[in-house]
């Protein structure tokens, strides 16, 4: 599939349902949907974005999941069945994640917190590290394993997927969503 920009545009605002298997081992949180993404109900949709290449790389999952035109059955079937679940910080598309306000970002850790404790997940894993300190007014955040603010649950921040983050390579993400699935309980296979 294609879009133009002014296809895109029709999008902005919109915004993606999360991706919640039951059970909920690894829940990703990206910071909000691209526009591509509201276009086509997937996340990490839009292509440039390293978030399947990294899970495959990372060899979370078997298969390597394009999800520019969509999920199909069986990326859906991939993902569910290893209980990895996506959410954004802030549910408004938009066509870069600074379009976003801090007042946003704020209620977006709210909304976070209320999935959290009503799912349960296993791990969460915050997709940016930027977000995350705006979002959870914690500015001196760095890269890994936090203290959670849920019992049961571990918190981790990783590096965003995106494109535009020209500060990871996709073997630096895959190295770091490849721990976290394995705190999640998630088997990975050997590279």
């Amino acid at each position: 599939m294609r879009f133009s920009r002014a296809e895109l545009e029709t999008f902005r605002d919109r915004t993606v349902p999360d991706l919640l298997p039951d059970p909920l081992n690894l829940l990703f949180v990206g910071i909000n949907p691209s526009l591509w993404t509201a276009a086509t109900g997937a996340h990490f949709a839009r292509p440039g974005n390293r978030f399947y290449p990294a899970l495959y790389r990372a060899g979370i999952t078997d298969t390597l999941i394009d999800a520019r035109d969509g999920y199909t059955e069986s990326d859906l079937a991939e993902l569910t069945s290893k209980g990895i679940g996506n959410s954004n910080i802030c549910p408004r598309a938009t066509a870069r994640a600074d379009e976003l306000t801090r007042e946003e970002l704020l209620a977006g850790a709210d909304r976070l917190n209320r999935l959290v404790t009503e799912r349960q997940p296993k791990v969460v894993a915050v997709l940016g590290i930027t977000a995350y300190r705006s979002a959870f007014k914690l500015p001196k955040t760095q890269l890994g394993q936090q203290d959670s603010p849920w019992p049961g649950v571990q918190l981790w921040v990783a590096p965003n997927p995106s494109g535009l983050n020209a500060h990871a390579s996709v073997d630096d993400l895959a190295a770091a969503y490849r721990e976290i699935a394995e705190a999640a309980g998630i088997v990975v296979k050997h590279l």
